[in-house]
């Protein structure tokens, strides 16, 4: 059974948890706790060489480190990745979109205003959501006359680039802006396999 190194809150991990549940396979998941440091300790460097979750350990102890990385490995096969290479590039450019034009600008935010500090990193703030609205503003161009990313249907693409985007308002984000992209949310939320980012009655 393979292991998933996650973390409570991640927006990353998050995307891994959705595609194993989406595509049904068990595995084990290991919380770390990275206010702590744990993700810096040897045994999980010797895991995860950029000593960051999410990580999936295989079977024979192999390792697979970047959550985008991981979710291709896993869905290859499944109706979630198309075998047609053209196809396939299209849904892949949006797990390059995501993590170049939307991560960051949304995920730091999210974690200021979790730890408390928003206030004192406001500047930071405005100027990451300087570069996230820009990137949310074309993902809502796209998605506003469709019903998903590629393919027009559910894909890798839309488990993606979904995590940060919907927990894009706990970083500042005025998501009213976006009617498109809160109806896409709906949509994958109502997809089967759907795992929310913390199960109901965990701590």
């Amino acid at each position: 059974m393979p292991k998933l190194y996650d973390s409570k809150f991640s927006g990353n991990a998050w995307k891994v948890r959705i595609l194993l549940s989406r595509l049904a396979i068990p595995y084990e998941r290991i919380t770390l706790d990275l206010a702590k440091g744990e993700a810096k300790e040897p045994g999980f460097a010797a895991k995860s060489r950029f000593q960051r979750v999410p990580a999936l350990e295989l079977d024979d102890g192999r390792c697979i480190v970047e959550s985008c990385a991981m979710m291709l490995y896993l869905a290859e096969g499944s109706d979630l990745l198309p075998a047609d290479p053209v196809a396939r590039a299209d849904v892949v450019s949006w797990l390059f979109f995501e993590q170049a034009d939307l991560t960051k600008p949304l995920a730091i935010p999210r974690f200021f205003h979790l730890r408390g500090i928003a206030g004192e990193m406001a500047a930071r703030i405005a100027a990451l959501q300087e570069q996230g609205y820009p990137a949310l503003d074309k993902l809502e161009a796209w998605i506003a006359p469709r019903e998903w990313l590629s393919e027009g249907r559910c894909t890798l693409a839309d488990l993606g680039v979904y995590p940060y985007v919907a927990l894009a308002h706990e970083g500042g984000y005025d998501m009213s802006r976006y009617p498109g992209i809160g109806a896409w949310l709906k949509r994958v939320e109502a997809e089967p396999g759907w795992a929310p980012l913390i199960e109901e009655g965990a701590r």
